[in-house]
């Protein structure tokens, strides 16, 4: 993961709530430059990490695991099953940035405690040193503390990547919560953090609602998008298939009605 953020390139990722390994390696299969597993909104947990993370590693998709809350047991399990990085949800100050960055580095850069059970399989010169680096540390900002210490959170050494979420972003703020920014509001709090971001030298992601607000915010400088979860497209997928077969048949319908009448 490190090294396609490194590329400079905007990166599509897909998520997923669906706590099945099969699913996971269908979106690993589809194409996508990375993925997160949901363990804060989504299905997935614990006992599902193991066979999602082999999954997507069998098809070479780099796997980020968001972790339910900014806890150090939760980070380190993640990590240990073979996540090469995490999403930590609310972060709302620098300590809890600090303390989030800690969680997921081994001394003497952090506290995170040895025992890479699954992480360090297939890895011959994995160490302290070479998983310190390889690790990708991603931050959620979506709370009014974390907008009002923006640079100080971003200040903080360790912290690669900031995800905007934008509906707790949107609702922490007043605002009616929507996954896709139209509020003038909502669009200059996500415009704000896409411009600290570049400040600090942190890679920008975002979660996208559609295909159009992706395309905008990825012109305008977001390195990390997703556009729906696995759950919405395969819901959004079905129900085009049935309102598309219902379309058809009653065009059919309609044909044959007309020339009964002719």
């Amino acid at each position: 993961m490190r090294r396609r953020l490194r590329s400079g390139r905007p990166l599509l990722g897909a998520w997923c709530v669906i706590p099945d390994s099969f699913t996971a390696e269908l979106i690993g299969r589809a194409g996508y430059d990375w993925a997160c597993l949901d363990m804060q909104h989504g299905m997935i947990r614990e006992e599902h990490l193991g066979t999602m993370l082999q999954a997507l590693q069998l098809t070479g998709t780099p796997a980020l695991v968001r972790v339910p809350w900014n806890e150090p047991g939760r980070l380190m399990k993640a990590l240990d099953a073979g996540a090469e990085g995490v999403i930590v949800p609310m972060i709302d100050s620098p300590d809890d940035a600090e303390r989030a960055v800690q969680a997921c580095r081994y001394p003497p850069a952090g506290n995170r405690s040895w025992g890479p059970i699954r992480a360090a399989l297939g890895v011959a010169d994995y160490s302290p040193a070479t998983a310190n680096e390889s690790v990708v540390v991603t931050l959620m900002i979506e709370t009014v503390g974390a907008v009002q210490t923006l640079d100080q959170i971003l200040s903080v050494p360790g912290v690669d990547a900031v995800y905007v979420g934008p509906q707790d972003l949107s609702l922490t703020h007043g605002l009616r919560p929507t996954p896709t920014a139209t509020e003038p509001e909502h669009i200059e709090l996500i415009q704000t953090i896409l411009e600290a971001c570049g400040r600090h030298e942190v890679v920008p992601g975002l979660f996208c609602g559609d295909l159009e607000s992706a395309t905008e915010w990825r012109r305008r400088g977001f390195r990390l998008t997703n556009i729906l979860s696995d759950s919405q497209l395969l819901r959004q997928g079905a129900a085009h298939q049935v309102q598309s077969l219902a379309q058809v048949e009653l065009g059919q319908l309609k044909t044959s009605t007309e020339e009964i009448r002719r």
